[in-house]
C-alpha cells in the first residue's frame, strides 16, 4: 500500500470512528494557526467534546485531508462523518446558531 493510500485510510477511519473530528494545524490544547484557533474556541463554546488531528505532524496528512474532502484550506470540521467546512463556514454558523442546532440536532452537544 501507498502512503497516500494509508493516509486516506487513517483520515477515513478517523473521521467514522469519532463524532466530531477537526483536522487542525496544531492541537486543541496549542492550535498553531488563527483559524484553527477559532474553531476550537466555537466547538468548546458549545462544549462539545472532538478529536483534534494535527495535519503539521504529517505532510503526506496535510496534503491528504484536502484531497479527501476536495476542499482547499485547513483547519476541516467534521460532524458525525460529514464535512462541515472551514473556518469561515464554522463561524457564519456558530454566529447564525445554525451550528448549534445541527450539532443538537445531531445529537453530539445538549441544546
Amino acid at each position: 500500500m501507498s502512503a497516500e493510500t494509508d493516509t486516506q485510510t487513517f483520515i477515513d477511519s478517523t473521521i467514522k470512528g469519532h463524532d466530531i473530528v477537526l483536522f487542525m494545524k496544531g492541537t486543541p490544547e496549542a492550535p498553531k494557526c488563527g483559524f484553527s484557533s477559532l474553531v476550537v474556541q466555537v466547538l468548546d463554546h458549545l462544549g462539545a467534546e472532538y478529536v483534534g488531528v494535527d495535519v503539521l505532524q504529517d505532510n503526506d496528512l496535510r496534503e491528504g485531508i484536502k484531497t479527501y474532502s476536495d476542499w482547499p484550506t485547513i483547519p476541516q470540521l467534521y460532524v458525525k462523518g460529514e464535512f462541515i467546512g472551514g473556518a469561515d463556514i464554522v463561524r457564519e454558523m456558530f454566529q447564525s446558531g445554525e451550528l448549534k442546532t445541527a450539532l443538537t440536532e445531531q445529537g453530539v452537544i445538549e441544546a
